[in-house]
């Protein structure tokens, strides 16, 4: 099942909320009576040889077999998830489920969301690798803003009285996202292909380190058609040859760019700055 993204529901008792985990989406099928655990991405594919940690996750089940939905996080030194950290897996995962699919080869994903997560809480004990990370019923606001406070990227809301619809996206589960506002220089933007041939594919930016402009990613998201074609007649008089980043881009970014005079600051909404300076998830906002 998966969820819109959206706001926090107004009707705030009728949901119950947790923590959004940015991590890898996985079901893990456990065979408890064989001792068996396969873990399953998101497209399909068995991944359990790549988080064998997950292995013994059978000598916890209290029951013959269950197929659990959940998230594969790494916990940084700071005791935050860490999604670069996971990426290069240097470090134990650990699974948090937060949903149950079936039990002993019962289908229970038709039950209310509160049953199925009263279900969870029986059939998984809390081991090294695996949890089930707590949640709660209103106070939804309450929830995110300490979120924010911690560093983590958001909330789950997720009705009451809902089933587990298998392969679908619903509204009855929402992604409610925390977002950081920050300010970048425009240094370039990138050659548009298919409904934005005519203008540009996405916004080359960088932040100030003393005389230096870093490079810090592309911002490709959060345009209208009448954004686009006012951005590029405002860039297009500031179309130089030179790079004005130092270091350069990755040749990712390069091979398609339009490079020019970092006179204009954007206004961007991010997930976070990753380790490499880089913004994440970016969406526009506005040209200060």
């Amino acid at each position: 099942m998966k969820a819109a993204i959206g706001s926090l529901p107004v009707d705030d008792e009728q949901w119950a909320y947790e923590i959004k985990w940015d991590g890898y989406r996985t079901i893990v099928f456990v065979d408890a009576e064989q001792q068996q655990v396969r873990v399953q991405s998101s497209s399909g594919l068995d991944v359990s040889g790549t988080y064998g940690e997950l292995g013994g996750m059978w000598r916890d089940l209290n029951a013959g077999s269950a197929v659990l939905d959940g998230e594969i996080v790494v916990f940084g030194d700071d005791g935050r998830p860490s999604f670069e950290a996971l990426q290069r897996h240097r470090t134990q995962v650990v699974f948090q489920a937060f949903d149950v699919l079936e039990i002993d080869g019962t289908d229970v994903t038709a039950l209310p969301y509160e049953q199925r997560r009263s279900l969870l809480a029986d059939v998984l004990d809390a081991g090294d690798n695996w949890t089930v990370p707590s949640h709660r019923v209103g106070g939804g606001a309450e929830l995110l803003a300490a979120t924010a406070e911690r560093g983590l990227e958001g909330v789950m809301a997720k009705r009451l009285g809902s089933p587990y619809l298998v392969g679908r996206r619903s509204p009855n589960w929402r992604k409610v996202k925390n977002r950081v506002r920050v300010e970048v220089v425009v240094g370039g933007f990138t050659r548009g292909s298919g409904n934005r041939s005519s203008t540009f594919g996405a916004l080359l930016v960088g932040t100030r380190d003393g005389d230096a402009l870093r490079f810090a990613g592309g911002v490709g998201t959060g345009f209208t058609q009448r954004r686009l074609e006012e951005l590029l007649a405002l860039l297009r008089p500031l179309v130089v040859d030179t790079c004005p980043f130092d270091p350069a881009p990755p040749r990712e970014y390069t091979r398609d760019a339009v490079w020019v005079r970092p006179d204009h600051t954007a206004v961007v909404d991010i997930a976070e700055f990753t380790n490499d300076g880089l913004v994440r998830h970016a969406s526009f906002v506005e040209m200060r």
